[in-house]
């Protein structure tokens, strides 16, 4: 696994920036296509339900929930 990657994001019409190793935005991009939406979409959706949780975090913690199921 190689170190965090910066993504510059647009959700509820902000911009932020996600950092995250490549193989979680791999992950999240597959999910996004394979639900048929974007990943900006997806990370919204994401957003939503963090909690207090940082989105980084939420973003991983999603990843791994879908991989369970």
């Amino acid at each position: 696994m190689t170190g965090p990657a910066k993504r510059s994001v647009t959700i509820a019409g902000h911009r932020t920036s996600v950092s995250m190793e490549p193989e979680f935005w791999s992950a999240l991009r597959a999910i996004a296509a394979e639900e048929g939406r974007s990943l900006a979409d997806l990370l919204t959706d994401i957003d939503k339900t963090r909690n207090n949780r940082n989105l980084s975090s939420a973003a991983r913690v999603f990843v791994l929930n879908k991989l369970k199921t």
